[in-house]
C-alpha cells in the first residue's frame, strides 16, 4: 500500500509498524522540535536509511495533490504538530493517544495522569477540519496503574498500535465502512507551566502526582524567585536532609538539572 506519514518520534510506533505491513512511503512529513524532551530523530533516521523522501516543512494542498497524483492510498499521522488539509482523494487517518472522544487536543495525556483517570487508550480516527473531532475507526482501551506516569502510559499505547495498524492497513475498507461518529468530546488545553511546576510548600504526595504526569519532560521547581529544570524527576518520601528541592514529606530528586533563574 501506498501512503504518506506524519510525524515525530513520540508515536513511531506507527511508522514501525506500517512499514512492518509493507507499506511503501511516497513522503514523510515531521516538524522541527527541541530534540530535548521531543525529537525527530528517529523518523528522520528512517527515513534516510529506506530513501523515503522526507521534509521538515508543513504539509499543503498541493503536496496532497502530488500524493494523490503518485497513487497514494491512505495518509497516517501519528504526533504531528500542524493541522494538515484534507483531501477527499485518499482516506487520512490519525492516531490519538487516548480514547476518544476523552481527551481531544495535542498532549491530553498528563492530564488522565493528573486526574487519576481509570481508563486510557489510544484511537485511529479519520482526520476532519477540527482537531480530534472525525470519525472513529478503531480504539484500544486498557487500565492505568496507581503509579501511572507519562513513559509507562507511551508504553502501554505502542503495546496496541501494531495490532491496529495491523487491522488498518489489510482491512482498510471494512475499517472505513464501519466508521463511528465521536459524538460528544472534550478539548483539553495544552498543560501550562503552572501544570508542571512544584514548589517546597508542596504536599510530597501532590509533587510527586505532578513528576508523574510529565516524567520525560521538562518540570519546574520554583522557589521564590529562583526556578530550577528538572527532567525525570521522581518524590523521594521522608527526610529531605537539606537537598536542594524539598517538599513537604520528602524532597525531588531528578536526571537532568538547569536552572532557568
Amino acid at each position: 500500500m501506498k501512503i504518506a506519514y506524519l510525524g515525530i518520534d513520540l508515536l513511531k510506533p506507527v511508522l514501525d509498524a506500517l512499514l512492518e505491513e509493507g507499506c511503501r512511503v511516497l513522503k514523510l512529513f515531521t516538524c522541527p522540535v527541541d530534540n530535548v524532551t521531543e525529537f525527530n530523530t528517529a523518523v528522520l533516521r528512517t527515513a534516510q536509511a529506506r530513501g523515503i523522501p522526507h521534509t521538515l516543512e508543513r504539509i499543503t494542498p498541493v503536496d496532497l495533490a502530488e500524493l494523490a497524483a503518485q497513487g497514494c492510498e491512505l495518509l497516517v499521522c501519528a504526533g504531528y504538530y500542524y493541522r494538515a488539509p484534507i483531501t477527499d482523494a485518499f482516506p487520512m487517518v490519525n492516531f490519538h493517544p487516548t480514547p476518544l472522544p476523552a481527551g481531544r487536543g495535542s498532549w491530553p495525556m498528563p492530564r488522565l495522569i493528573l486526574d487519576g483517570a481509570e481508563w486510557g487508550g489510544v484511537t485511529a480516527h479519520k482526520m476532519a477540519a477540527e482537531f480530534d473531532t472525525g470519525e472513529i475507526l478503531l480504539r484500544e482501551r486498557f487500565p492505568l496503574d496507581r503509579r501511572e506516569d507519562h513513559q509507562t502510559y507511551m508504553e502501554k499505547v505502542y503495546e496496541r498500535v501494531p495490532g491496529m495498524v495491523r487491522e488498518l492497513v489489510n482491512h482498510l475498507p471494512q475499517v472505513l465502512a464501519y466508521a463511528q461518529p465521536q459524538g460528544a468530546g472534550e478539548y483539553w488545553a495544552v498543560p501550562a507551566e503552572a501544570d508542571w511546576t512544584v514548589t517546597p510548600d508542596m504536599e510530597a504526595a501532590r509533587a510527586d502526582l505532578i513528576l508523574r504526569a510529565f516524567y520525560g519532560y521538562e518540570c519546574v521547581y520554583r522557589d521564590g524567585e529562583r526556578k530550577t529544570e528538572l527532567v525525570g524527576g521522581r518524590v523521594i518520601y521522608g527526610s529531605s536532609g537539606g537537598r536542594a528541592f524539598p517538599v513537604k514529606g520528602g524532597y525531588v530528586a531528578a536526571d537532568r538539572i538547569r536552572e532557568l533563574t
